[in-house]
């Protein structure tokens, strides 16, 4: 069992015949048992078309009980992406997975509100990922998103990071050292986002084929010191941890939404601090991160 995904998930994407949609849906398509797990397609437009074979519905309530899916990633543009995340809640799928970057933060505030809201009056959790991220992957079984699937290589280390770029960086290191991930998950850098560190870090410290995970943050925001507090207390696997954002001025933003520095425990020396504090082996250089965890796991 993997975390979140696998083989054995179907998928429905929603923006599959804009541009972006379909060049990663394809790409998706090819990776491992991608093919049979890639089931639908939405656009209220186009219902009844086709895409690469994949069959397009009206709505995500349409897909799911046409194909079974419990899955959705998300390529609607911004103006419209919020309203396609609710679809999918509505829909009462298990996990949606969003990509989509510059979503304004007041439909995110809307969406999130009504998620609580529907989960209060004992309605269906459906788990959220993202905004703006790269999605997650079970390598060799299946990939969701826009992360490059010949980088990962299957292995028994979990990876979970707010930097989509830095997620291949450690990636790579890994497949390069010989170790591979479990599974590797992309939590986005927006200020209002779905699954959090911390989340993540609980299914891998549940997951039987995960034996240490690296954590990857950023500067801004309380969520890296929250899941360093929780794995201090809980976490029995090995973790490496690095923030990125170590030169960043405070009240400066930084690439994403979330990266910006209030003052006090938001910092990059902040959080490495609480990090190594919680029993984590930190790193400065993001180049150190698959060397440190080999030798974390005594590999």
């Amino acid at each position: 069992m993997s975390i979140l995904i696998n083989k054995d998930t179907k998928v429905i994407t929603q923006g599959i015949t804009g541009k972006t949609g379909q060049f990663h849906t394809l790409g998706c398509q090819a990776y491992a048992n991608g093919k049979a797990a890639f089931v639908a397609g939405v656009n209220p437009k186009k219902a009844g078309e086709k895409f690469s074979d994949i069959p397009i519905y009206a709505t995500v309530q349409e897909a799911k009980a046409q194909t079974g899916a419990g899955v959705s990633v998300i390529y609607v543009p911004p103006a419209g992406a919020a309203a396609a995340i609710w679809e999918a809640v509505e829909a009462d799928l298990d996990l949606v997975v969003c990509i989509t970057e510059g979503i304004p933060i007041r439909d995110m505030l809307e969406v999130r509100n009504k998620m609580k809201v529907k989960e209060a009056k004992g309605g269906k959790k459906t788990l959220l990922l993202g905004p703006n991220c790269p999605g997650l992957i079970t390598p060799d079984e299946i990939k969701i998103g826009i992360m490059p699937g010949h980088i990962h290589r299957k292995g028994r280390i979990g990876v979970v990071s707010r930097s989509g770029t830095l997620t291949y960086e450690a990636v790579a290191q890994l497949t390069e050292l010989g170790l591979g991930q479990s599974s590797a998950v992309g939590i986005g850098g927006d200020p209002i986002n779905g699954l959090k560190h911390i989340d993540v870090m609980q299914m891998f410290n549940d997951d039987p084929e995960t034996d240490a995970v690296i954590m990857i943050g950023e500067i801004g925001g309380p969520d890296e010191a929250e899941a360093a507090r929780w794995c201090k207390a809980n976490m029995k696997k090995p973790i490496v941890g690095f923030i990125a954002g170590v030169t960043a001025p405070p009240g400066k933003r930084m690439g994403h939404a979330g990266a910006l520095i209030s003052g006090g425990a938001d910092t990059a020396d902040a959080k490495l601090a609480i990090m190594e504090e919680c029993g984590f082996t930190v790193t400065r250089n993001p180049s150190e991160m698959g060397k440190l965890l080999k030798k974390a796991i005594g590999a």
